[in-house]
């Protein structure tokens, strides 16, 4: 072999070598490039995840805040309506109370009274403010009549304490078993 061969031979060998040796250095970078773009994605999926997570439980908890306030404001507005019912239900049993009719009741409630205690001894009240229909109640009935030291807003109670019986038709007992039955639809059923 000539010493241009030789040349040529070392030359095509170094040549061969190097390129070997860079393609391992480039094939190894490669990889080690490609496992921390594998690594960044995994991490980044992560994360993304975690923020998904984060954005729901603060979704969820906006809705139940808005949820919350829209149940206050709505329990607000039943209070107000249902305050607003009461007082023109009082105002109604005021007029009601100012009426014959009213007088015309009283003397059925008192007459019913008086069937019903068949003779015995009974008390039967007035409520307060009802002072002034007393006389003529009892011009009427012909029985006395006590003034009651309870406001039960009108109507008559009656005692009869032989047998331990209280005949109630007042209009407070009234009103508060009428509330009781008194369901308001469209309001509890609401999810």
């Amino acid at each position: 072999m000539t010493l241009e061969e030789k040349i040529t031979h070392l030359r095509t060998t170094s040549m061969e070598e190097a390129r070997a040796e860079s393609n391992a250095i480039i094939d190894s970078y490669r990889d080690a490039l490609e496992k921390v773009f594998e690594d960044h994605k995994i991490e980044a999926k992560r994360q993304m995840q975690t923020r998904i997570k984060a954005e729901t439980v603060n979704a969820r908890q906006q809705k139940n805040q808005a949820m919350a306030r829209a149940q206050l404001d709505l329990k607000r507005r039943q209070g107000r309506i249902q305050q607003e019912l009461k007082d023109k239900i009082f105002e109604e049993v005021n007029d009601y109370m100012k009426t014959a009719e009213y007088d015309d009741f009283l003397l059925r409630c008192i007459h019913n009274a008086i069937v019903f205690a068949n003779g015995e001894e009974m008390t039967i009240y007035l409520n307060p403010s009802d002072e002034e229909k007393r006389s003529s109640l009892e011009d009427a009935t012909g029985i006395h009549l006590t003034i009651s030291a309870e406001d039960f807003t009108g109507g008559i109670r009656a005692v009869i304490r032989s047998r331990n019986i209280l005949i109630d038709h007042s209009f407070k007992t009234a009103l508060r078993n009428e509330y009781d039955k008194f369901l308001f639809s469209g309001g509890d059923s609401i999810v």
